[in-house]
């Protein structure tokens, strides 16, 4: 199943002046969906940003790139998902993880716990979720979280939740993505707490089919379709230029890889619009990634990518 190309931005922070008019021209240039992350550096709280963002806009989807499990109780995660939900018609992406990045841990006064600790909430918490979702009544008992007889989150309409969206690098987490998730991020590997010269590596064209695999695999055992679930990309480095050698150059340098590694990391677009056009199509092909998502600091590289890639591109 080819799914047709959606294309969204994730941002940090708003011009506080006139946030509104930037995510509505966001909007206006035909991006599928606005994402905030979560931690703990000088951006926008995701929950408040999402909420506002919805209020403002009429087609563009708002979600979570993504919320780390251990930041908030599941409990609140599954009220605030739902409530934004409600407020936006339906158009929230729930997306959350078992959180990676060690200064926010250390910065917050928050146990840093292996990475299996971590996924094993991750679990649980998407169980009590999922639940406060769609039964007037949750109770949950884990090694984890322990929930009594709690209610329903909110009275979402019959059949509808926020499509949960969970990003991760390695083989554990992938797996666990593939029996929940609706969007599957697929990420580095981030086992350090934080990101290294070697990191984009792990987003090798080969390893990124190795990690699509790991999740159909999953979600396969677990009897679900593999066609239903949707692939995700997040992309640090942006450059829509007729010459991007010597920026592939240098990136190689700083990575280990090759440039034409480089060319083809889903970390990296770089290239004349043609280009990143033809290895978007063959990056779908032959992994399924459909959804791609950039960082949006610059205005004006979100217009010039929307001309160059996404009116082409999107819903294609």
């Amino acid at each position: 199943m080819t799914r047709p190309f959606r294309f969204g931005v994730q941002l940090q922070k708003l011009p506080a002046e006139d946030w509104a008019l930037a995510v509505r021209r966001i909007e206006a240039w035909g991006y599928s969906t606005i994402f905030f992350p979560d931690h703990f550096s000088t951006q926008w709280e995701p929950t408040a940003a999402l909420a506002a963002v919805a209020a403002v806009t009429q087609r563009i989807r708002v979600g979570s790139l993504v919320y780390d499990v251990d930041y908030r109780h599941p409990v609140v995660l599954a009220k605030a998902a739902a409530t934004i939900h409600l407020v936006s018609g339906g158009r929230h992406e729930f997306g959350i993880g078992a959180g990676w990045m060690e200064t926010d841990y250390q910065e917050a006064g928050l146990p840093y716990d292996r990475p299996g600790l971590r996924i094993e909430r991750l679990e649980e918490a998407l169980e009590i979720i999922l639940s406060m979702w769609t039964a007037e009544r949750t109770s949950f008992a884990g090694k984890h979280y322990q929930i009594t007889n709690i209610a329903q989150a909110a009275e979402l309409p019959a059949g509808e939740r926020p499509r949960i969206l969970v990003g991760g690098g390695g083989a554990r987490l992938l797996a666990l993505a593939g029996r929940y998730a609706d969007i599957v991020g697929i990420n580095p590997t981030l086992v350090e707490g934080k990101v290294t010269p070697a990191t984009p590596a792990d987003l090798a064209p080969e390893r990124v089919r190795e990690k699509t695999s790991w999740v159909r695999e999953a979600a396969a055992k677990a009897g679900r379709d593999e066609d239903a679930i949707e692939f995700n990309s997040l992309s640090f480095v942006l450059a829509v230029s007729d010459d991007p050698k010597p920026l592939r150059e240098a990136l190689a340098r700083n990575t280990g890889m090759s440039v034409e590694q480089i060319a083809d990391c889903p970390l990296f677009l770089t290239g004349s619009a043609a280009e990143l056009r033809d290895r978007l199509q063959r990056r779908r092909e032959q992994t399924g990634i459909n959804y791609v998502v950039i960082q949006g600091a610059k205005p004006e590289s979100l217009e010039t990518f929307a001309e160059a890639v996404v009116a082409p591109l999107a819903g294609k």
